[in-house]
């Protein structure tokens, strides 16, 4: 047994984490404290092997003293599965945010730890929960919308799902949401933007007990958010009492090593880079205390007790993307997809289609054959296979002749439908990794690695792996259009003149300004990165086999000029109260498709909604019921504003959601818990609930006009 071991079974058994943690702090020597600040990989060994590929065969170890038996933490990114692989590619965050299933997006973070374990990972770094301010965000598709109370209980339930076996990390805190510009923009908000609308996500999700915050790279209000006193010291450990560690953002995640250490910041990752310069001189001429160490030190090996995964050496390739696994991907696909428009052809809607009515189908567009997962930066998952749409209308109608082209519509011609795959790839928006981006941090760059901790890395680096490809960061970034391309926007148009019976799918991140061609044709669904599953899932969805079962997760407007300012190359930029759903609200502008929209096959009804209020806690009951001929889906929103409100705020925003399967004749009861503190006003440091008669609707999306409405009156 070694000391560490002797601690765990005492915190097993009851002993407090944080004091066994001091204790074992006090047995280690300065260079073994030294050594926990940061990565155990040397910084150029560690980047020539990220450059052939390691970062998708092996872990990231951090914090291992062999002498105490501490085991560190080994660190594997996502958040579409495991990086390291061959993985289960599940569909993007953005698309599971679309199911409004926590229940479903548990499951995947369950189903996601399992292969974590199997690859030697302890620590889980894709719990991805950055708002989305604007959809040209290239790193939209890790994150899951534009709401924060949607957002937080999705990141909550990712989060509850990897921790039943490793440690799970929530990134990128905070406001990070400008990819091309995230290494020098300084994001500016003021104390109700900053926590009203950009850190309340994150609370939930620390709320919920993950064990490690990762910051992010940009600054708020001047201060880089890895060396920021106020959003470590002050809120995130001051006001949320958050108990885990926190680690640095990638290679240039911090700038000034002796103060990230003493903000609080733990652990810079991945390799021994600024700290590893910066710090010993710094303790030397006293400008940063040992205390300070002591406590990042306490902090990591506090969590690390408290949490029984531990990093091994057996990489079990085998619980790699199971039969299991990949069904549910592909049930999330489905789950996920947003039907957008279903126009009568014929007197009928266009889907589901009678695939015993088909005889030709024809699938135009570039992407319809090609494995399209998504950002190719950090969060790329190396799945074994990927079927293709193409693939997986093939596969669901053997007796029918599929035709394809990339861009010929004549192909259409004799065709009793035409599916047109359009949108995005990992070329067109991602994150965003190029030399230009970082040149102004060269200077960061460490001297040549010690020769001892050079050699026994690129000894490990030689044993057994998982996912031998080598594979290349793409270049990825924001959008500076939400538009298709025109060569796409030309293809729908061609399709449309050429034939009746068009569905149109799109595959993107986010938000797909569609107004150029979208009543041009009858169908339209968005179909995202949809995982290694996902041409299956769209057949299914197509056929009628599922129910298109996702709800959008932000709002599509008919010009990006109703959306906030978004200048991918800005050096600083503000974020205030209103953007997405709330901006078109407060400025009168209506949306395409509103926060929360989406069609199904079925039409199920939501009636005899009660709304229960004991003070500001609610509890919205009603019954969905389906009285149509097949089994359908509904979310069920509630939203609340103040209309009579003496400060600027959004006019209604999400408070509580519930999925619904109904079965074909049958009604299931609901109810829905919600708090009306949602919507307190942070001012001069505190919480202010503003009093007066709140409005809150229960309906199908935040612009449905059949909503029902009730009052509740709140005193103050």
């Amino acid at each position: 047994m070694t000391p560490f071991d002797d601690a765990s079974t005492r915190v097993a058994a009851g002993a407090d984490a944080h004091t066994e943690a001091s204790a074992l702090v006090a047995l280690m020597t300065d260079d073994e404290k030294l050594w926990c600040l940061d990565g155990d990989q040397p910084f150029w060994a560690g980047m020539a092997h990220l450059g052939t590929g390691g970062y998708h065969r092996r872990t990231f170890p951090a914090g291992r003293v062999e002498r105490l038996g501490i085991p560190g933490f080994a660190f594997s990114d996502g958040p579409r599965g495991v990086v390291i692989g061959p993985a289960t590619c599940f569909p993007v965050s953005m698309a599971r945010g679309a199911s409004f299933d926590p229940d479903l997006e548990e499951r995947i973070g369950d189903a996601i730890g399992r292969e974590l374990v199997a690859v030697g990972a302890s620590l889980y770094g894709g719990v991805c929960v950055n708002l989305l301010r604007h959809p040209g965000w290239g790193r939209a598709q890790e994150t899951y919308g534009e709401e924060p109370h949607h957002v937080g209980e999705m990141g909550a339930a990712l989060a509850r799902g990897v921790q039943r076996h490793v440690m799970a990390c929530v990134k990128h805190f905070a406001c990070n949401s400008m990819e091309n510009a995230r290494f020098k923009v300084d994001v500016r908000a003021d104390e109700r933007a900053l926590h009203e609308v950009y850190l309340p996500h994150f609370r939930r999700v620390v709320d919920e007990g993950v064990a490690v915050v990762m910051t992010a790279y940009n600054a708020v209000n001047g201060e880089w958010c890895g060396e920021s006193p106020a959003l470590l010291a002050d809120v995130l450990r001051g006001e949320w009492g958050f108990e885990g560690f926190v680690i640095s953002d990638w290679i240039f995640g911090l700038r000034d090593g002796p103060q990230s250490v003493a903000a609080g910041l733990d652990v810079e990752m991945p390799y021994r880079m600024v700290r590893a310069v910066q710090v010993p001189g710094a303790l030397a001429d006293g400008t940063l205390a040992w205390s300070d160490v002591d406590a990042a030190v306490t902090r990591v090996l506090a969590t690390l007790l408290r949490f029984p995964a531990r990093p091994h050496d057996r990489l079990d390739g085998a619980a790699l993307a199971t039969a299991e696994h990949r069904a549910l991907a592909r049930e999330a696909a489905a789950r996920s997809m947003v039907l957008l428009r279903n126009e009568p052809v014929d007197g009928h809607p266009l889907l589901p289609l009678d695939a015993s009515s088909l005889r030709v189908v024809a699938v135009l567009g570039r992407l319809a054959a090609v494995a399209n997962l998504g950002d190719g930066g950090s969060s790329e998952v190396l799945a074994p296979d990927v079927v293709t749409p193409l693939d997986g209308l093939r596969a669901s109608l053997p007796g029918v002749e599929v035709r394809h082209h990339d861009h010929d519509p004549t192909v259409v011609d004799g065709a009793d439908v035409v599916v047109v795959v359009v949108g995005l790839t990992k070329q067109d928006e991602g994150e965003y990794i190029a030399p230009e981006g970082t040149a102004h941090l060269r200077h960061l760059l460490p001297p040549a690695d010690d020769p001892a901790l050079a050699a026994a890395f690129q000894a490990a680096a030689s044993g057994e792996e998982i996912g031998e490809r080598p594979t290349f960061f793409s270049t990825g970034g924001d959008r500076r259009s939400l538009r298709l391309s025109p060569e796409d926007e030309a293809l729908v148009l061609a399709a449309a003149a050429a034939h009746r019976r068009v569905v149109v799918a799109v595959m993107a991140g986010s938000a797909v300004v569609t107004e150029a061609w979208r009543q041009a044709v009858p169908a339209l669904l968005l179909t995202w990165y949809p995982g290694m599953e996902g041409g299956h899932a769209l057949a299914d969805v197509l056929l009628g086999r599922e129910e298109p079962g996702g709800r959008l997760p932000f709002v599509v407007p008919t010009a990006e000029t109703h959306l906030p300012r978004f200048d991918p190359d800005a050096d600083a930029e503000t974020y205030g109260l209103l953007h997405g759903q709330w901006l078109l609200d407060a400025s009168g502008h209506r949306a395409a498709y509103p926060f929360g929209y989406g069609l199904g096959y079925a039409t199920p009804s939501i009636e005899g909604v009660e709304v229960e209020a004991d003070g500001t806690d609610l509890v919205v009951r009603a019954t969905v019921r389906n009285t149509g001929a097949r089994a359908g889906t509904e979310v069920v929103q509630v939203y609340a504003g103040l209309p009579t409100s003496r400060v600027i705020r959004p006019r209604r925003r999400l408070v509580g959601f519930a999925r619904v399967d109904v079965a074909a004749g049958e009604a299931v009861a609901v109810a829905v818990p919600c708090s009306l503190q949602t919507l307190a006003v942070r001012q001069d440091g505190g919480w202010w609930m503003e009093p007066g008669t709140y409005e809150v609707a229960v309906g199908r999306h935040a612009a449905d006009p059949s909503a029902t409405v009730a009052h509740v009156t709140v005193t103050g």
